[in-house]
């Protein structure tokens, strides 16, 4: 057996784990997920650079419908940790049978509800960008961009359920090894699918490669049949391979429980609330700057995706925070839970500052790999160079959410991220932009990522976050 296996037994049985082994394990499992998120994260430059090649008017379609598909995207992952969390909460008290059951019962709910939502993301698609201010140029592309993503969201569904529940088994490294292997297919596609066929010279010789010329039809199209790969992978060794969860040798029923249902709701409602705060605020952000233009919009969408580069270790920290959190629960361990929601917390604000102070030096150089643009560098490299001094404030409410949502804590942290993004950052945002442009939202963002972190490291200091009745029937 392996030592984390035998880490996360030691939780469950009850058995005493040094400060020593509680860093290891945590280090075991955030690491897989952390270089997750940097293949991920590489991979997403290679995919921007992409579409930032056809221009800046390409780049603005896909970047105002952006923060719509965070906010579809948002639903489905709720959705899933209101099974996942249950899932940890069961096996923490050596109960697998019982978390197969929640399993299946979570499988029928996401199918579900990925398909309405798909439907109704769809039926939207046409009238969004205009909603959204965008101008007309890029309207027709950001239709098409959004309505491929909204066909595809119950592949995307199912990814994040199947990660979600093997995660939360302590399972970090399959999740994380199919995360790459999608930005990779990702990439792939849309080598293919975004291009015309032209010649390009490769090893000296010139070469043909086909493609369909899709532009950012093609970007869209070619995630999706990357989600619809991994999907079928993840469920795969969620469903025939996991130690712990899988069912193909466990009969048990599909039709969801009221009990079931109740303690879905009860992590999933709070959390589709924070979905509405945090997505809305992103969607009441782009109506800030879409007037600010094409170059603006382009700049924003980069910039945000270089970040990025700063969130890897934070949410990977946070991933490894709701499954040590969630089994040390289960396991009525509350001193070790409260132990590693600290230790995450601490290790996620180290690494996400010394990444920030990476991305202050880079920021120019990292823009030029996403645009070739001028403008849309210079303007994208000084929201950057700025947004560096607010990472490590960011870290704590990543890391200290995921700790929360472990616990099944989910109310007081939508409630504080309702009050720092609204009450601070859109407030700032429609007094800055108007005299500072895109800076001024940036600056309002700064602002109001140290003030969200200081709420969620004065949340995480007490015991009251881990006051839940869900592992109770």
């Amino acid at each position: 057996m392996r030592e984390k296996d035998i880490l996360l037994g030691n939780i469950r049985a009850g058995q005493p784990l040094s400060m020593t082994d509680r860093f290891r394990l945590t280090l075991m499992l955030c690491g897989p997920a952390i270089l997750a998120q940097l293949a991920s994260v590489l991979l997403q430059f290679i995919d921007a650079s992409m579409v930032g090649s056809l221009g800046a008017g390409p780049s603005a379609s896909i970047g105002l419908v952006s923060t719509s598909t965070w906010l579809c995207g948002g639903f489905c992952i709720a959705l899933a940790q209101g099974f996942s969390v249950q899932v940890a909460h069961l096996l923490g008290a050596n109960d697998p049978a019982a978390a197969r059951n929640v399993l299946r019962q979570g499988i029928l709910v996401v199918t579900m509800f990925s398909l309405v939502l798909s439907m109704l993301a769809m039926g939207i698609a046409g009238p969004l960008p205009r909603w959204l201010g965008g101008e007309e140029a890029i309207r027709s592309d950001a239709t098409a961009y959004f309505r491929m993503y909204a066909a595809f969201m119950p592949a995307m569904q199912m990814c994040f359920f199947g990660a979600t529940m093997l995660q939360c088994s302590g399972d970090m490294k399959i999740p994380s090894l199919l995360d790459i292997m999608m930005c990779v297919l990702d990439v792939i596609f849309n080598f293919f699918l975004i291009f015309p066929t032209r010649d390009v010279t490769l090893f000296g010789a010139l070469v043909t490669v086909p493609g369909a010329g899709m532009g950012v039809r093609g970007a869209a199209l070619g995630t999706g049949l990357a989600e619809v790969i991994t999907a079928l992978l993840t469920m795969y060794f969620l469903l025939v391979r996991n130690r712990d969860l899988a069912i193909v040798h466990h009969d048990g029923s599909f039709t969801p429980d009221r009990p079931t249902l109740r303690k879905a709701f009860d992590i999933t409602g709070p959390l589709w609330l924070q979905n509405l705060v945090m997505r809305g605020a992103y969607i009441a952000s782009t109506l800030i700057v879409a007037p600010l233009g094409a170059v603006a919009i382009a700049a924003n969408s980069f910039a945000i995706i270089a970040e990025s580069f700063c969130y890897m270790p934070g949410y990977g920290m946070a991933d490894a925070a709701t499954t040590l959190v969630g089994q040390s629960v289960g396991a009525s361990r509350r001193e070790m839970a409260r132990s590693f929601a600290q230790i995450t917390l601490v290790l996620g604000v180290a690494m996400m500052a010394a990444l920030a102070v990476v991305m202050y030096f880079t920021a120019g150089s990292v823009m030029s790999l996403l645009s070739a643009d001028a403008e849309v560098v210079a303007l994208g490299a000084r929201c950057l160079r700025l947004e560096a001094f607010a990472e490590a404030g960011y870290a704590a409410s990543i890391v200290a959410f995921g700790a929360c949502v472990g616990a099944g804590n989910t109310k007081v942290p939508t409630l504080l991220n309702l009050v720092s993004v609204w009450a601070v950052r859109i407030v700032l945002a429609i007094i800055l932009t108007p005299k500072y442009g895109l800076m001024g939202y940036w600056i309002a963002m700064f602002i109001e990522l140290n003030v969200r972190g200081a709420l969620f490291v004065g949340r995480i200091s007490g015991t009251k976050w881990l006051n839940n009745n869900l592992t109770k029937n």
